[in-house]
């Protein structure tokens, strides 16, 4: 009967009361030995292979050429100067440089960020016919390397003299599958309920998305825009190509020119503060902006 039935707590066989599981202490020896193993080890391995040319390129760039050129290793400069910095920025017009480089960047980042806005958009709330394989498209162009695309591409602009022009950099490029597949994703989850209240109080397509869509997805927006900045700071084969005045170069392919003018050894130190004065820009936008990056991407992994 249920009265008579033993208590599960009391079990007990014949050789006595089971002993109740073991668990592994918090602090215990393995538990902070597989943590370390699998955690910080690789943690503090991939920085160190990150974060080591990047720091080798400073203080190179901070040494004299007997420092760099040298059997006699030394890691940190001996006497830090900035003469690398002020060779390289008389040497090539690194001014000229910059300015292509933040022209190039601004006017074909906003470009783009507003196509993908504008193509995610259609192509969640949008009905037209075609809508799936034009997503396919999107899908398959994300697969196709950039450089499979830079022959058509000069004889286009070749032959509408776009060659040393800002509008002959910028253009073969607006389009950006990564962004739109991105914020289509992050588009799916949004509430539908949002959208049909906006459409209730006669709100259009244009208002929808400015006013409703764009607001409520900023951190997808602007790992779109980070991304795109960045790609569009380091880019280098497409203007190296369609460039071959220095007055149109932008700071990527400026730093082939300055290597150019000097090939020998002694230029290390020059190149390692050209290099440097590229990337420091770049870097304070992505921490200004990389608090988005997890939330933008998390945002956009999910699908409704």
């Amino acid at each position: 009967m249920a009265g008579n039935a033993p208590d599960a707590t009391n079990f007990s066989d014949a050789k006595g009361p089971v002993a109740p599981e073991r668990r592994e202490r918090p602090l215990s020896r393995a538990n902070l030995a597989r943590t370390l193993a699998t955690g910080y080890l690789p943690l503090l391995l991939a920085t160190v292979v990150v974060a080591a040319p990047l720091a080798w390129m400073v203080l190179s760039s901070l040494k004299s050429p007997g420092e760099i050129i040298t059997t006699d290793l030394t890691v940190l400069p001996r006497n830090p100067t900035l003469d690398n910095y002020a060779q390289a920025a008389t040497t090539v017009p690194f001014a000229r440089f910059f300015a292509n480089s933040v022209i190039v960047t601004v006017v074909g980042s906003t470009i783009k960020c507003v196509l993908a806005v504008l193509t995610a958009y259609a192509l969640v709330f949008v009905r037209f016919p075609f809508k799936r394989a034009i997503f396919l498209a999107i899908l398959v162009a994300l697969m196709v390397p950039p450089q499979v695309s830079v022959l058509p591409n000069y004889i286009f602009i070749a032959g509408l003299n776009g060659l040393n022009t800002y509008w002959g950099i910028i253009l073969p490029g607006l389009g950006t599958a990564f962004g739109t597949f991105l914020l289509r994703q992050h588009f799916l989850t949004l509430p539908a309920s949002i959208l049909e209240a906006a459409e209730i109080d006669g709100a259009g397509h244009f208002r929808r998305l400015w006013q409703v869509v764009v607001p409520i997805s900023g951190p997808s927006i602007a790992t779109v825009t980070l991304v795109t900045i960045v790609g569009e700071w380091n880019d280098y084969i497409w203007p190296l190509i369609v460039t071959d005045r220095p007055e149109m170069m932008t700071l990527p392919v400026g730093l082939t020119l300055l290597a150019n003018s000097d090939s020998t050894a002694q230029a290390w130190g020059v190149l390692m503060a050209g290099a440097v004065i590229v990337i420091i820009p770049i870097l304070v936008i992505f921490a200004a902006l990389q608090r988005f990056i997890v939330a933008g991407l998390t945002q956009g992994s999910v699908t409704g």
